[in-house]
C-alpha cells in the first residue's frame, strides 16, 4: 500500500492503538521553554515521578528573556520567576538546559534545527504552537498543551488522534523579491486561518524544493496559522547538507546509516492524500497583512478588500478589524507611515533573514521615524551575523542588533509596541494586542520589513532591489 511521508513517520512511532480512541505515539524529542512547563514539572513532583527519558528533553528560556543586558538579572518579576523556575526544574530533573547567556541559547525553534537536535523522521513536541517549524526537516512536529508536556516527560509518549493529510503543491519558480514568508502569507490569504484545520500538511512542488533550509523552516513555522496540526517537507539534499556536521547530528557510520533511512522519507508516487491543493508560484508577490489575523493578507501593491459579497458575520468581523487597524476598505497601504520594524522571531530570526534585510538597507539609512528591533533567533545566528560582517552593514545604516529571544513577537518581555503604533513585523501573528496592548501589526517578509525601515513607510521591496 502506498504511503505518505506523514504515514511513514507516524506508523513507525505507534506504540499502541486505542480502539475507537487515540493513538499512543512515541516521541523522539521534547523541547521545553519557560512558559508552558512549570505546571508539568509540578505535576510530576505531585505524583513522585521522574522524567522517563531525560536525555531526550532539551530546555531553554526564550519567551521572557530580555533582548538586552542578559548578563544582568531580569527586571520584570513574572519573567524572572518563569526563567528561574525552568533552570531549577531542569536541574532537579536532570535535563539539558541552555540558559540565558549560554551560547547554545536562543528561540527553541531556531536552536533545535541549527544544533542538529531536530532530524528527519523524528516525532517532536513542545508546549508551543509553532513547533510545526521542525517539520521542515522531514519530521512530524506539533505543539501540545501543558498536561501533554507532563505526559511526555513521564512516559516519552503522547495520546493523539491521527490527523488527516493534505498536500499543498506550489508549481513554478518564485519571482523577484518573493520569499518563503510571502508564500505562507499568500496561502493563508487563500485558505484562511482555518483552511487546514484537522490536517497535517506536506508542502511539495518546484517552488518548495527551491527554498533554502531557512526558508522551509519559515514556511512550516506558519502552518499552524492556517489551522493545520503541523507542516512538513520531505528531506532532500538541501536538508542533508544543512544537517551534516552540526553538533548533535549523527557522525561517521551513524551518519551513513541515518542518511540511508532519511532517503526513504518521502511520499510514495501513488500515495493518496485526504486533500490536495495547488498554487502557481507566478501568482505570488511580496505580501503584507492589513487585518488582525494572519489570513488577512494581500500583495503589498494591492488594495484592502471591500465588504462586497461578505456575509453579515464576515462583515462585522472585518469592520471590527479595520477599526482596530485604523484602515479603510479599498485603500492601498503603499506609502502608509509606520513606527516600528521588527526583524526576528522563530519565523524570521535566522541568518538568511538578516542577509535579506541587510541586502536592502546596505548603502541606505534607517528612516528617522522608525524604531527598529533586529533580534537574532539564537547566539549562533548572532555569531554568523558578525562573521559575515552583516553587523557592520546594519550599523552603518543606523541599526543595532539586540540579544537573542522571542522579543517583539509577543508581549511577554520588554519589547512591546505601544498602543496605536504601527509595526511591520516578520513574526507570525497580528492578533489584537499580540505585540503589546493596542499595537497594530503588519506581517511581512524581511525584505518588506527592510524596505519600510529605510523609507519610513510601507514600500514594495522590489523597488529597492
Amino acid at each position: 500500500m502506498a504511503n505518505t511521508l506523514f504515514d511513514k513517520i507516524w506508523d513507525a512511532h505507534v506504540v499502541q492503538e486505542v480502539k475507537e480512541g487515540p493513538t499512543q505515539l512515541y516521541i523522539d524529542r521534547l523541547y521545553c521553554h519557560e512558559v508552558t512547563s512549570p505546571q508539568a514539572f509540578a505535576g510530576l513532583r505531585a505524583r513522585g515521578l521522574k522524567c522517563f527519558r531525560p536525555e531526550r528533553i532539551y530546555c531553554m528560556p526564550d519567551h521572557n528573556t530580555p533582548t538586552h543586558d542578559q548578563d544582568k538579572p531580569i527586571e520584570d518579576p513574572v519573567s524572572k520567576a518563569q526563567v528561574d523556575a525552568l533552570a531549577k526544574n531542569a536541574a532537579d530533573f536532570g535535563l539539558t538546559h541552555f540558559g540565558m547567556m549560554n551560547k547554545k541559547n536562543g528561540i527553541i525553534h531556531v536552536v533545535g534545527p541549527e544544533r542538529g537536535l531536530t532530524l528527519p523522521g523524528m516525532t517532536i513536541v513542545c508546549g508551543d504552537s509553532h513547533t510545526s517549524t521542525h517539520g521542515a526537516m522531514g519530521a512530524i512536529a506539533f505543539g501540545i498543551g501543558t498536561s501533554e508536556v507532563e505526559m511526555v516527560m513521564a512516559s516519552q509518549c503522547i495520546l493523539q488522534s491521527r490527523p488527516k493529510t493534505m498536500r499543498i503543491t506550489i508549481d513554478g519558480t518564485l519571482g523577484k523579491g518573493v520569499t518563503a514568508k510571502d508564500v505562507a502569507l499568500y496561502m493563508m490569504s487563500k485558505m484562511t486561518t482555518s483552511g487546514a484545520t484537522g490536517y497535517f500538511v506536506e508542502y511539495a512542488g518546484e517552488a518548495i524544493r527551491s527554498l533554502t533550509m531557512e526558508g522551509r523552516l519559515t514556511l512550516c513555522n506558519l502552518s499552524i496559522e492556517m489551522g493545520a496540526r503541523g507542516g512538513m517537507i520531505a528531506p532532500d539534499e538541501v536538508t542533508f547538507e544543512y544537517i551534516k556536521g552540526r553538533e548533535y547530528a549523527p557522525k561517521g557510520e551513524e551518519w551513513d546509516k541515518a542518511l540511508a533511512y532519511w532517503k526513504t522519507l518521502k511520499s510514495d508516487d501513488d500515495a493518496v492524500f485526504d486533500k490536495e491543493v495547488r498554487y502557481d508560484a507566478a501568482d505570488i508577490q511580496p505580501m503584507i497583512t492589513y487585518g488582525t489575523n494572519p489570513g488577512m493578507g494581500m500583495a503589498v501593491t494591492a488594495h484592502i478588500p471591500t465588504t462586497e459579497g461578505m456575509s453579515d458575520v464576515e462583515k462585522g468581523s472585518f469592520e471590527k478589524s479595520m477599526k482596530y487597524m485604523g484602515f479603510e476598505p479599498g485603500e492601498s497601504l503603499l506609502g502608509k507611515k509606520v513606527d516600528y520594524v521588527f526583524l526576528g522571531a522563530c519565523t524570521n530570526g535566522r541568518i538568511e533573514d538578516f542577509r535579506a534585510f541587510a541586502s536592502i538597507v546596505k548603502g541606505r539609512k534607517k528612516a528617522d521615524n522608525i524604531i527598529a528591533w533586529l533580534v537574532p533567533g539564537s547566539w549562533m545566528v548572532d555569531e554568523q551575523i558578525r562573521e559575515e560582517g552583516l553587523d557592520k552593514v546594519l550599523e552603518a545604516a543606523g541599526f543595532e542588533i539586540r540579544q537573542p529571544g522571542c522579543s517583539a513577537c509577543l508581549a511577554m518581555n520588554d519589547d512591546k509596541i505601544p498602543a496605536g503604533k504601527y509595526a511591520v513585523s516578520t513574526s507570525n501573528r497580528n492578533f489584537e494586542g499580540r505585540q503589546g496592548p493596542g499595537s497594530r501589526t503588519l506581517l511581512a517578509s524581511p525584505l518588506t520589513a527592510a524596505a519600510a525601515a529605510v523609507t519610513g513607510v510601507i514600500t514594495d521591496p522590489r523597488t529597492l532591489m
